[in-house]
């Protein structure tokens, strides 16, 4: 079946689950009524399903490449992104002091939900420009922000960012690109950084590309590096191309999936960038897109998630085999309880991600319509685990979708793989799904857990309400957590870095039954199916996982180098 965007889907989370009136009560979002929020979710659909689903398998079997210096993309990939640019998709969250809407960033997350399961290899392009613009409207002059904002929110011109180097990988403080201040207060930036998304291609005039670099007096470490804005076509005063930047990409990585997508080496020759913040202070700006680049790599995960079930749910609406398991059975192999017991798990782990995501997009939305330091706290919190639960559910979810289909599965011709080699990628960039966990048990918790344990709180208070047997099972499951939180607390570092990740997914676990108790508080009757499902068959994992995270560094240090051999 076609891919059918999840707007209905968006539509209950935000009014029920977690509710977009609070953001809109603030007068920056004041314009994202009911009604125009209802035409965003509706209008976006639209060209999800029109627009980028149709590039879907093209992008796959037909993937950029570099010719002559050239990046050739995908069939139909410059027209889908033209759509992109002229519906206004890039600036829905940027400013509109220089052409964005100034939507909630909820929305914005959203959007990318419904790119990424309709084609996620052309919605990278818009993501990485919005983190750009992000990052621009923060730490960037007056001057640059004028040039390059509303070429950038109009999508004439693409962003990037350009962090990895191949020496470095996730230790960016490692990188030995050079920066050099030259007499008219520019900078000649020399170095070679890999993995680079859509770091060269063909669908639109300019891309520019935040670069990390490290000037001459720049301490070792993250600590002494800068960040820069080097476009590939320096810009005249009036924002037309000047001449072109000594920045080109030697190669396209050859990946095992998102094909559509140029995954660029780039290689910069003394090329003429703008420092954009402080000296020394790249790291810092950087964050600023990246923080909120990882609740978008959660969300990929879901996109992605969501078309991989509907396309699993159409083979098994339509798949005859084997004998009729139940009386009034469609004959299918939706009636084999097996196949009944996948479809389920990807519909209740797709919802408990993206609530996941929303609420985390919705503390990001408070925090800056209010400065409140618990929402800023609560998104900060919710950020490593929207990244790394959205993008495991991703690779899970797609990886049953092939399941589903059986043999036909592994044949490329039915394109369930294509989700699965898509998605893979999302627990790896913008920080591995271990680097998230450490960062939870870790930097999250320098608080003494008070914003974890006012999350907690808030859960209790609503589950209490309820004397169901869901509601008894989600309070038990709180419990634990609480208790595995405490004790995490008092251990040495690397002893919680040992079980950041069972601590993480339980802590997504928790929160996915959490969400699934609002749903069926809502008395529909679907929503308590779902709900029963996930807290009956899935959220009882947070048991094993809470003992894994209490189990510590001792067993895995008691390892001999030797008993890793084969």
């Amino acid at each position: 079946m076609p891919y059918q965007a999840p707007v209905r889907e968006y539509q209950f989370i935000f009014d029920q689950i977690v509710p977009l009136a609070p953001v809109v009560a603030n007068e920056c979002f004041s314009e994202a009524t009911q009604d125009l929020t209802d035409a965003v979710l509706n209008e976006c659909g639209k060209m999800c399903e029109e627009v980028m689903a149709p590039l879907q398998r093209p992008g796959d079997m037909h993937p950029a490449k570099l010719e002559n210096g050239v990046v050739r993309t995908s069939p139909g990939f410059a027209d889908g992104y033209a759509a992109i640019a002229e519906g206004g998709w890039v600036g829905i969250s940027a400013s509109p002091t220089h052409g964005g809407m100034g939507l909630p960033l909820a929305l914005n997350t959203a959007m990318h939900d419904m790119m990424c399961g309709a084609c996620i290899s052309l919605n990278l392009c818009p993501l990485l420009s919005q983190g750009q613009i992000e990052a621009l409207e923060h730490h960037a002059t007056e001057e640059l922000q004028n040039l390059y904002l509303p070429k950038l929110i109009s999508g004439e011109w693409t962003g990037t960012m350009n962090l990895t180097e191949p020496q470095a990988g996730s230790d960016v403080g490692a990188l030995t690109s050079k920066a050099e201040l030259q007499a008219d207060g520019t900078y000649k930036i020399s170095g070679q950084k890999i993995f680079i998304t859509w770091g060269e291609h063909d669908v639109a005039e300019n891309i520019c590309h935040l670069v990390l670099a490290r000037l001459p007096d720049g301490k070792s470490g993250p600590k002494g590096i800068s960040l820069f804005l080097v476009p590939k076509f320096i810009p005249n005063a009036d924002g037309s191309l000047g001449v072109r930047n000594d920045l080109r990409c030697v190669s396209l990585e050859h990946k095992l999936g998102i094909h559509g997508s140029p995954t660029a080496v780039m290689e910069f020759s003394g090329a003429t960038g703008w420092l954009v913040g402080q000296e020394h202070n790249g790291m810092a700006c950087m964050f600023t897109m990246m923080n909120n680049a990882r609740l978008a790599v959660g969300m990929q995960g879901v996109g992605v998630a969501e078309g991989a079930y509907q396309h699993a749910l159409a083979y098994a609406m339509d798949r005859k085999q084997g004998r009729a398991m139940i009386a009034d059975g469609t004959g299918a192999i939706i009636d084999h309880a097996d196949v009944r017991r996948m479809l389920a798990q990807m519909k209740s782990e797709i919802f408990a991600a993206r609530a996941i995501g929303v609420a985390c997009a919705v503390a990001i939305d408070m925090t800056k319509a209010t400065g409140d330091a618990d929402w800023r706290a609560r998104a900060a919190l919710l950020t490593p685990i929207t990244k790394s639960f959205g993008s495991d559910t991703g690779v899970a979810v797609a990886d049953l979708g092939v399941q589903i289909h059986g043999g036909m599965g592994f044949v490329e011709e039915t394109a369930a793989a294509q989700y699965l080699r898509d998605v893979r990628i999302t627990p790896i960039y913008e920080g591995t799904n271990g680097i998230q966990a450490m960062d939870l048990v870790a930097r999250k918790m320098m608080d003494g857990g008070a914003a974890a344990f006012a999350l907690m709180d808030e859960m209790v208070t609503l589950a209490s309400a309820s004397s169901s047997k869901l509601a008894v099972a989600v309070l038990a499951s709180i419990v634990e957590l609480r208790s595995t939180t405490e004790w995490l607390l008092t251990q040495e570092l690397n002893d919680r870095f040992a079980g950041a990740v069972a601590y993480q997914k339980a802590f997504a676990r928790v929160l996915g039954g959490y969400f699934h108790l609002v749903a069926a508080m809502s008395g529909k009757g679907k929503r308590v199916r779902m709900a029963t499902i996930y807290i009956n068959s899935l959220l009882p994992e947070y048991m094993a996982l809470c003992a894994q995270a209490r189990s510590g560094a001792g067993d895995l240090y008691a390892l001999e180098l030797d008993d890793f051999a084969a």
